[in-house]
């Protein structure tokens, strides 16, 4: 995650189209990578989740069978041993779900870049537009994209249990903020990139240049 930052950072300060798309195509790659990290540890998980149960079903099996007031060689070491069970499963279950959010989120930000990517292409390619008015574009898109950066960095901090000293629940709500930021984020890349669009149909001179950018942008 720490290459993936300094990569978007890298192409944030680049202003060069190509450049600024290459290593958005690396940060990409690095992305889909975490994610499938992040499937294979929640398998993982899952698997430990269905232990942990199985083991609390055998627990409260024997505990429906009797009260723990009327066992008198009920030692302190085995009831710490059965509490120990459900706190280790609350604990594989909050780490499942912050897994589950984090590659949500991840995927969000693969998306984000994806839809960047194939909207500066069009526009690039767009005579509508002024080289000028491409380079505002330019810095627009390079600002919703840094903001995604820090959004996704609030991510890894909180599940970074050696950089922040937060409850489970925190740590999940601060997840959660900086998932619904990212998704701000996504609508307003989705939210400009509408508007570009637009803004080359009414520069259309007739029907005929109107449908064929409706054809080159995908509008039906």
């Amino acid at each position: 995650m720490k290459a993936l930052r300094i990569l978007l950072i890298a192409a944030i300060l680049s202003f060069g189209t190509y450049q600024a798309n290459a290593q958005y195509q690396i940060i990409t790659t690095i992305i889909k990578k975490v994610i499938k990290a992040i499937d294979l540890q929640v398998q993982r998980l899952q698997n430990k989740t269905i232990w942990l149960q199985n083991t609390q079903k055998t627990i409260e099996n024997q505990l429906a069978k009797f009260r723990l007031d009327e066992i008198s060689n009920w030692t302190d070491k085995q009831r710490k041993l059965y509490d120990e069970y459900y706190k280790e499963l609350r604990k594989v279950k909050s780490a499942i779900a912050y897994y589950q959010r984090v590659k949500e989120v991840s995927m969000k930000q693969v998306a984000l870049v994806g839809e960047y990517q194939r909207a500066w292409k069009l526009f690039g390619a767009d005579k509508h537009f002024k080289p000028e008015e491409l380079a505002e574009m330019q810095k627009v898109y390079l600002g919703i994209l840094d903001a995604s950066a820090k959004n996704l960095d609030q991510v890894m901090l909180a599940i970074n249990p050696g950089k922040t000293q937060m409850t489970d629940q925190q740590r999940l709500e601060m997840i959660n903020k900086a998932g619904d930021r990212l998704d701000e984020n996504y609508g307003d890349l989705k939210q400009y990139n509408n508007q570009n669009m637009i803004l080359s149909l009414h520069r259309s001179k007739d029907l005929n240049e109107v449908n064929t950018i409706k054809q080159y942008y995908g509008f039906h």
